[in-house]
C-alpha cells in the first residue's frame, strides 16, 4: 500500500495544469491539497502507524482554540489574545517521550521546527515545537491557524493542518456554530471518513438546550452524528486559563484516548482508511483535469502546425502558379533572351541564348547573372511571405482555442517571424542553388552532355534550369500568359537541347522538391518556436493515463 501511494503521490506531482482552462483552478487546489494530505498524512501515518495520534485543533476567528489549548495543558504553550489572526504559525504540543516522532520531517514536512516561548508570534512557515509531561504519551496536540483568517496563507495552512490530522477538535462558539466556512470543512472530513470531534465554546447556560439539539441535527446531516461535543459554558477566565470543571470532561475524553493503545488505533484506522477512501475519486477528477489540459496543448500544437503545413503549400502553389515570373523575372529574361527574339523560332532563340551565356562565361557582360539574382530573390521573398503569413495565421489560431491567448501573453514574440529566418531564408536559396547546380553537372556527366554544358555554362544551366522549374501560367495576367509561355517553352527548349525533353521534366521536378525539402526545414524550425512554447507547460501526453494507472495499483494494493 505504501509503495502505490508514493507512487501515487509522484504522478500526482508530476501533473501539470497550467492552462487556465475552465475549472483549471479548482484542479490546481484540488492537486495542491491532494499533495499535501498525501505528504502530511497518508504517507507519514503509512510509514509509522505507531506514530502517537495527532489532534489538530481548529475553528473559526476567536473561537477560543488557543485558549482552550493552554487550558488543557495547564500552562501558557501558545498565545491568545484580542488581535487577530492570532495563532499565525501553528504549536503541536506533546509529551517529552514523543517529541521525537515530530521533530523531523515525517509530518508536515514543509514547515521549519522551531521552539520558543508562547509570546513568539512569528515563524512563517514554521511549527513551534512544545514538550510537556501535562499531555499523555501517545496523544499530540496542534494549535492551527483560522480557518477565516483574513490572511490568505493562515486559511491554506489551517486547511492543511487540518488534512494532517488523526483526529479534528472542532472548536466552535454559540454565536457562529451555523457558519457556512466551518461547516464546508466538516462536510469534507465526512467525505474522507476524518475523525471529528466538536467543543462547542462560549455558551450561554440559559440557551444551550436549545443549541446542543441543533447541532447534533447539522452533524448528522452531514454524515458526523458519531462525532461527540463538548459544551463549554460562558464564563470568566480564571489567570487566562478557561474554569478546570469545564474543560474536564474534554480533558478526560483526551486522557482516555491516550491512554487506551486499541482506542487510538481505531481513530487512526477511521481516518487512514478515509484518507485512503478519498484518494482514488480526487486522483480521478484531477485525471479528467489532466486529459483536458493534455487535449487544449495538443489542439495547439496541432494548429500552429496546419498553419506551416498550409505555409508549404503557399510556397508549392508559387511555384506552379508563375508568380515568381512576374516583375523582375521577366524583365532580367527579356534582357537575357534580347527584346522580341521570343516571337521568333525557338531554335534561332535557342542558339541565341547559347551564345550569351557563353560569351558570359567568356568574362563579356551579358545579364544572365542579373537573371539568377532576380530568381532568387523571387524565391527568398516567397518563402519569406509565407513565414510571416504561418506566424500570423499560428497565433491567430492559438486566439481562438483554449489556452492560447495566455501562451501568447507569455512568448508574444512568436506572432511575428524569428530574427533568425532572413538569414535563414538566404542561406536556404543559397544552398538550393547549389543543389540545381549540382544536378546540373550529374546530369551532365557523359562525354556528349558534357561538351553541351560546357557551351552554355554549368552556372548558365543552372539559371535555366531554375527560370524552368518555375515557369508555370496559372495566376498571371492574360498578356503575361503570353510572355511566360514564351518563357516556358525557351527555356526548356534550351535544357532540351543539351539534356534531352525527359531528362528536363525530371530536372525540374526534382529542383522544386529540392526547393521544398529545405523550405520544410525552415518551417519546421519556425513552428518549433510554438512547439517549444507549449512544451514550456510540461503538460505530459500520458499524465492523465498515469494517474488512472496509479489509481489502479493502488486499488490492487487495498
Amino acid at each position: 500500500m505504501l509503495a502505490a501511494v508514493r507512487g501515487l503521490r509522484e504522478t500526482v506531482e508530476r501533473t501539470a495544469l497550467p492552462l487556465d482552462l475552465p475549472g483549471a483552478r479548482e484542479a490546481q487546489q484540488s492537486r495542491s491539497r491532494l499533495l499535501d494530505q498525501l505528504d502530511d498524512y497518508v504517507i507519514p501515518r503509512l510509514t509509522s502507524i505507531d506514530a502517537p495520534l495527532l489532534a489538530v485543533i481548529g475553528g473559526s476567528t476567536g473561537a477560543g482554540k488557543s485558549t482552550l489549548v493552554n487550558s488543557l495543558v495547564g500552562h501558557e504553550v501558545s498565545q491568545s489574545g484580542v488581535l487577530r489572526p492570532t495563532t499565525r504559525s501553528p504549536v503541536l504540543v506533546s509529551h517529552p517521550s514523543d517529541a521525537r516522532w515530530f521533530a523531523d520531517q515525517r509530518v508536515l514536512p514543509g514547515l521549519a521546527r522551531v521552539t520558543g516561548g508562547s509570546g513568539d508570534p512569528s515563524g512563517d512557515g514554521s511549527v513551534r515545537l512544545v514538550a510537556t509531561d501535562e499531555l499523555h504519551p501517545g496523544l499530540a496536540l496542534l494549535d492551527a491557524p483560522d480557518i477565516d483568517s483574513v490572511v490568505a496563507a493562515n486559511r491554506d495552512l489551517a486547511a492543511q493542518l487540518l488534512a494532517a490530522a488523526d483526529l479534528w477538535i472542532f472548536v466552535t462558539t454559540a454565536a457562529r456554530y451555523a457558519d457556512a466556512v466551518p461547516w464546508d470543512l466538516l462536510r469534507q472530513a465526512a467525505e474522507r471518513g476524518t475523525a471529528v470531534a466538536i467543543v462547542l465554546d462560549r455558551v450561554p447556560a440559559d440557551v444551550l438546550h436549545e443549541i446542543r439539539p441543533h447541532l447534533a441535527e447539522m452533524l448528522d446531516d452531514q454524515g458526523l452524528a458519531r462525532a461527540p461535543v463538548f459544551a463549554i459554558l460562558e464564563s470568566e477566565l480564571e489567570g487566562g486559563f478557561l474554569p478546570a470543571g469545564q474543560t474536564a470532561e474534554l480533558r478526560r475524553w483526551l486522557d482516555d484516548l491516550a491512554g487506551d493503545a486499541r482506542a487510538r488505533a481505531a481513530v487512526v484506522r477511521q481516518t487512514l482508511e478515509g484518507a485512503l477512501a478519498s484518494l482514488r475519486p480526487r486522483a480521478l477528477a484531477l485525471a479528467a483535469a489532466a486529459a483536458e489540459q493534455t487535449a487544449a496543448t495538443e489542439a495547439l500544437m496541432a494548429s500552429s502546425g496546419r498553419a506551416y503545413v498550409d505555409a508549404v503549400a503557399g510556397v508549392r502553389a508559387g511555384m506552379q502558379d508563375g508568380t515568381l515570373l512576374r516583375g523582375e523575372v521577366l524583365a532580367r529574361w527579356q534582357e537575357f533572351v534580347g527584346t522580341g527574339e521570343l516571337t521568333r523560332q525557338v531554335e534561332t532563340v535557342v542558339s541565341r541564348v547559347r551564345d550569351r551565356v557563353t560569351a558570359f562565361f567568356r568574362g563579356e557582360p551579358p545579364p544572365a547573372e542579373k537573371l539568377g539574382e532576380a530568381l532568387q530573390s523571387g524565391a527568398a521573398l516567397l518563402v519569406a511571405n509565407h513565414a510571416a503569413l504561418a506566424a500570423t495565421a499560428a497565433t491567430r489560431a492559438w486566439r481562438a482555442l483554449p489556452g492560447g491567448e495566455q501562451l501568447l501573453a507569455l512568448h508574444p514574440g512568436l506572432a511575428r517571424p524569428s530574427r533568425d529566418l532572413e538569414a535563414g531564408v538566404e542561406r536556404l536559396v543559397r544552398d538550393w542553388q547549389g543543389d540545381i547546380l549540382d544536378m546540373v553537372r550529374d546530369e551532365g556527366k557523359d562525354r556528349r552532355t558534357t561538351a553541351r554544358v560546357m557551351a552554355y555554362g554549368v552556372n548558365g544551366m543552372g539559371v535555366v534550369l531554375m527560370l524552368v522549374a518555375f515557369s508555370a501560367t496559372a495566376g498571371l495576367a492574360l498578356i503575361e500568359v503570353g510572355i511566360a509561355g514564351g518563357t516556358a517553352v525557351l527555356g526548356q527548349k534550351v535544357l532540351e537541347a543539351v539534356f534531352g525533353d525527359q531528362a528536363v521534366r525530371e530536372l525540374a521536378q526534382a529542383a522544386r522538391e529540392r526547393l521544398l525539402e529545405r523550405v520544410e526545414t525552415v518551417y519546421a524550425e519556425e513552428l518549433e518556436r510554438f512547439d517549444e512554447a507549449v512544451r514550456t507547460l510540461s503538460v505530459l501526453a500520458d499524465q492523465s493515463e498515469a494517474l488512472t494507472v496509479a489509481v489502479r495499483r493502488l486499488g490492487e494494493a487495498g
